[in-house]
């Protein structure tokens, strides 16, 4: 229960009703982040805490608590307001889609990434997985894998085994879809490295590019425009949906 969100509630007379015709979001919205303790779209959590009168770090302390490297940010953000997210991945899962377990392992085995700050930054990623559940308008998430990635024993059989029950899970929500590069596939645009594209509110792209170091934000129309050409490559030599589906169920096997 968000004590904080309800406390602020009563000193403002405000109800569960009234907030949440200010706001402009269904009742049942405002119930679930008063008494799950959900943390609202960006839009939302701002006309409430404007409302209330109080600052958001008051009322939704998690937003404060800035987990993420600052080089990150920039693309946190456009993330968190894009309507569509494709996400191509060679060598490892899409952090939006990884375990603690897998997310723990990848965080780990990073060379750049000091034995200390591992769960700060693993935090940091399971904390950006609830845009793909948040109750306003989550982005419609597509993200095609090759086939190396599900092979790969990362964490071992046990940590596997429950990754990709976790992907067929995932798989089974409307706005999300999962797409594999099978094995048979030879030379094609993936394998020049990972990428991810963003749609935003107004239609606007942005891409987001991977490294060693740091990851790069790409905004230049003609970068985007390349990016989105590899995304049409990838996602042409995917297997469909219920192909994918059925890869995933076989794979479970595989490692159990």
């Amino acid at each position: 229960m968000n004590d904080a969100l309800r406390a602020a509630m009563v000193e403002t007379g405000h109800t569960i009703e009234s907030l949440a015709d200010r706001v402009g979001v269904d009742r049942k919205t405002v119930a679930r982040w008063v008494n799950e303790s959900r943390i609202p779209h960006p839009r939302h959590r701002d006309v409430a805490a404007t409302v209330l009168g109080r600052p958001i770090g008051d009322i939704w302390a998690d937003t404060s608590r800035r987990r993420e490297p600052t080089w990150f940010r920039p693309w946190q953000e456009i993330e968190r307001e894009a309507v569509a997210l494709r996400s191509y991945q060679s060598v490892v899962l899409p952090g939006l889609l990884q375990t603690e377990a897998y997310a723990r392992e990848i965080l780990a085995g990073s060379d750049v990434i000091a034995p200390g700050d591992v769960q700060r930054h693993l935090a940091s990623r399971l904390a950006r997985q609830s845009i793909l559940s948040r109750d306003e308008r989550p982005p419609h998430f597509t993200a095609v894998i090759d086939e190396a990635v599900l092979r790969r024993p990362v964490g071992g059989r046990a940590v596997m085994r429950d990754q990709v029950r976790a992907l067929l899970t995932v798989c089974q929500a409307p706005h999300i879809r999962v797409h594999v590069v099978p094995s048979t596939v030879g030379s094609y645009a993936g394998l020049n490295g990972p990428f991810v594209l963003a749609i935003g509110p107004e239609r606007r792209a942005a891409g987001y590019l991977d490294n060693q170091l740091q990851g790069q934000v790409v905004t230049d129309p003609d970068d985007v425009a390349a990016i989105m050409t590899a995304w049409e490559n990838v996602r042409g030599e995917a297997l469909s949906h219920w192909q994918t589906t059925a890869l995933l169920t076989e794979m479970v096997e595989t490692w159990t």
